[in-house]
């Protein structure tokens, strides 16, 4: 073997030796289990990938990866991550954060992140609660939330990770949840797009908001409520049986019925079902807001319209303007206004 020959990798490749110390049950689990999976399909190197994390039950990701990884400060895993992309670009950086960490102390850096465009991915575990620090409401608990910090229910309007990385500027947007066998294939759509790609985890939080997403994840209701969106292909949910269109004259979604054609498949151009296109930001803006129950919840690939990195275009920017000159530091110190102090020494205790 020479060292050109691709290395075959397993999952026990990225399994580090640390006890993995979630609640039994913990819906971090299956995302685990699901990020490892994508590494070795992806036929990453672990020594050229960092999982940079803020504060968090999610923020524990990096010590159960064997690979590089940071364990940083509250919120604060965005400025992290840039610094590491910027000081070497070839690095694949994946950032993990959750609805409290990401959308509270963090929110204003996550915005940063997306705005610049940093070639990463961003992985929001949204649990809609703060499972470490024992139950407390967070930035997306649904209204009437009951917590030690809400005991008569949330009253707090909550938000939306998707609908704010959008507006934040997000170029790619996604969603998926804890246990689906699709989530492997959203965090390699995610890798694939060229710029900053914020994937939303739904994640049950076993001990503090158990159950939280039963309402479309569970098996019996499933096919009803959950909306996988692909690039191309009809809005479809229900087998079938109903699909999303436009209202034209509100210039809003709506659900429709779909009936079956003479050969059995959804005859949807009748009944006026749209095409997902994923460069398509206002339908976009539409799904991630369609509220839940009226509407099923949109999962998948949302939104993907890439533009230049942030570091492409500022380490492009400094070669540029570093081309055809020499380092000189005395120049550069003698540059602008400068003036020299004269005098005869008169001694440390002089004037004492």
């Amino acid at each position: 073997m020479n060292d050109l020959t691709p290395i075959k990798r397993t999952i026990k490749d990225w399994e580090s030796d640390q006890e993995v110390r979630w609640c039994p049950g913990c819906g971090d689990y299956a995302i685990l289990k699901a990020v490892q999976r994508t590494m070795v399909d992806l036929g990453n190197d672990p020594a050229q990938t960092v999982f940079v994390s803020g504060i968090g039950c999610s923020s524990r990701f990096p010590y159960y990866m064997a690979s590089y990884g940071f364990h940083t400060i509250h919120g604060r895993a965005p400025a992290f991550a840039t610094g590491i992309k910027l000081a070497n670009p070839e690095l694949d950086i994946w950032l993990v954060t959750g609805d409290g960490d990401g959308m509270s102390i963090g929110g204003n850096h996550t915005m940063h992140l997306l705005r610049r465009n940093l070639d990463c991915q961003v992985m929001l575990f949204n649990n809609e609660i703060y499972g470490l620090t024992k139950g407390q409401f967070s930035p997306t608990s649904r209204v009437g939330t009951p917590s030690p910090s809400t005991p008569a229910g949330s009253v707090d309007a909550p938000a939306l990770p998707c609908a704010f990385a959008l507006g934040a500027g997000g170029r790619f947007i996604a969603r998926a949840y804890d246990i689906s066998k699709n989530l492997p294939d959203v965090l390699k759509a995610a890798k694939a797009h060229k710029g900053t790609a914020f994937v939303e985890i739904f994640q049950n939080c076993i001990v503090y908001n158990k159950d939280r997403f039963a309402d479309f994840v569970e098996k019996g209701v499933a096919d009803s409520h959950q909306l996988w969106l692909k690039n191309g292909e009809p809005m479809l949910f229900g087998k079938g049986t109903k699909g999303i269109a436009l209202d034209v004259a509100r210039l809003t979604l709506k659900v429709v019925d779909v009936v079956a054609k003479d050969d059995g498949t959804p005859d949807w151009q009748a009944a006026g079902v749209l095409v997902h296109d994923v460069a398509n930001r206002t339908v976009a803006h539409m799904l991630v807001e369609m509220p839940f129950g009226a509407f099923p919840m949109a999962l998948g690939v949302i939104y993907d319209d890439p533009r230049p990195t942030y570091e492409a275009e500022l380490l492009g920017q400094d070669a540029r303007v570093r081309a055809g000159k020499s380092a000189n530091l005395a120049k550069l110190l003698a540059k602008g206004q400068t003036w020299t102090v004269a005098g005869e020494d008169q001694g440390p205790l002089a004037g004492v």
